[in-house]
């Protein structure tokens, strides 16, 4: 077994990923290996070939692969390490502090890493049929969005002609519109909630520009067909989510797309024993991303389901610095480094569902920090408040908001200077009188 002693090792090569190794290095750490399990860098971006990307990080359009080959190039300028084909199989705690990587590749075998700190971005992944208990049998035609995206983008097949999607989130939206234009039809979108997973322009133009009809408030009760998908059943659901007898319609169809919401791939985060959020499903950070484990930090998908990779890059930068911080406090001959601090918790009210970060130490941010956050339903005219110590300290307003799209508030450092020492943080959602 080799053996192997690295400053910092990142778990995925995907947009997050590549921006926290990026950050690192240019915050002047050397020390760092990346770790993917797929064939290339890149993550999910790489079957992602429509725009819409690079608008914040790089003020233009571009594609998936686009977009994360801007950040393979970075990575590759800067001469840091990675390992392709690696699946990691466990994380753990050494007793002198270190951050235990073991995994295997073909070329390898099997590698026992140590590092001072551990940036987690391995995504997530979709919810499968087996977590939805619809009734029928399992023929073949039954895809994720995100499978099906795959299959055309990459492989090259047209999974089916007629298609029924179930659930509005961005992936399946974007599939509409793509087995649209490679000449299938899709004949209706169902939606459980009340409201769209997606962001309001995908809505428009997935759905609106090409015909398709999205039903809320509607769900799959029947698949028809043994050996393949013939028909679905979709009929509405009452307030309590369950169908109402009576409204059932019949479609034939050839295919059912599923796009019922991303789970984070944090099966290795819950074996390192790090707090998990019930409402995220991923781990619980502070102002630095860093979870329950000392230096051990989280970005992307894994910590919580983002809407625009943007985001996501943006969010692993400050992971990647704050990682290369932890890595100087810990000095030369030391696996772990001493952290004090004042850590306040940020409660929330009003509709808000979660926060991230979910404390704060106002000393340890450097020029500002966004509290990211997303609300449980369809908001219109409201204010998004922030108090410090009870006290009025940050004001928004929004006209509307909705739960597929993430909110934010950014509290500079003048701001935190502004009401320093405060002991209580409470996000709050209020009517805009």
């Amino acid at each position: 077994m080799e053996r192997i002693e690295y400053n910092l090792i990142i778990i995925g090569g995907g947009p997050a990923g590549l921006a926290a190794a990026v950050s690192a290095y240019d915050q002047g750490e050397r020390s760092i290996l990346i770790l993917e399990r797929d064939t290339r860098l890149g993550g999910i971006l790489n079957q992602c070939i429509h725009n819409g990307f690079g608008l914040h990080t790089f003020q233009e359009e571009l594609t998936g692969p686009e977009y994360a080959q801007r950040f393979v190039d970075k990575v590759i300028e800067r001469g840091i390490e990675y390992k392709l084909d690696t699946m990691v199989m466990s994380i753990g705690q050494g007793e002198d502090g270190s951050k235990e990587v073991m995994a295997v590749n073909e070329q390898d075998g099997l590698l026992l890493m140590k590092s001072k700190a551990l940036i987690l971005a391995m995504g997530c992944r979709e919810r499968s049929r087996g977590a939805l208990n619809i009734p029928g049998f399992r023929p073949a035609g039954i895809f994720s969005a995100g499978t099906a995206q795959r299959l055309v983008n990459i492989e090259g097949y047209l999974p089916g002609r007629r298609v029924v999607i179930l659930g509005s989130g961005d992936i399946g939206l974007i599939m509409a519109r793509r087995m649209t234009l490679e000449g299938a039809k899709v004949l209706v979108c169902a939606e459980l909630m009340p409201y769209s997973g997606g962001l309001k322009r995908n809505i428009v133009q997935c759905l609106d520009d090409f015909g398709i009809p999205l039903k809320l408030s509607h769900t799959v009760v029947r698949i028809e067909g043994k050996e393949r998908v013939e028909g679905v059943v979709i009929a509405e659901v009452g307030p309590d989510r369950k169908p109402i007898p009576g409204t059932e319609e019949h479609y034939d169809c050839d295919t059912l797309l599923l796009s019922v919401g991303l789970l984070p791939e944090n099966e290795l985060t819950i074996g390192l024993g790090a707090e998990i959020s019930r409402i995220t499903n991923g781990p619980v950070v502070n102002e630095s991303l860093e979870t329950s484990v000392p230096g051990v930090f989280a970005a992307g998908n894994v910590l919580h389901v983002h809407d625009l990779v943007d985001y996501v890059s943006e969010e692993a930068g400050l992971a990647g610095s704050c990682a290369a911080d932890y890595i100087a406090a810990c000095g030369e001959g030391k696996w772990a480094a001493d952290e004090t601090g004042n850590s306040v918790p940020v409660t929330f009210s009003g509709g808000v569902r979660y926060t991230v970060p979910a404390s704060v130490d106002p000393a340890k941010v450097k020029h500002w920090l966004k509290i990211r956050f997303r609300v449980g339903d369809v908001m219109t005219n409201r204010r998004v408040v922030l108090y410090l110590d009870g006290k009025k300290a940050l004001s928004k307003k929004r006209r509307v908001m909705a739960p597929g799209e993430m909110e934010e508030l950014v509290l500079t450092r003048k701001l935190l200077d502004e009401h320093s020492d405060f002991t209580s943080a409470e996000i709050r959602i209020e009517e805009d009188n």
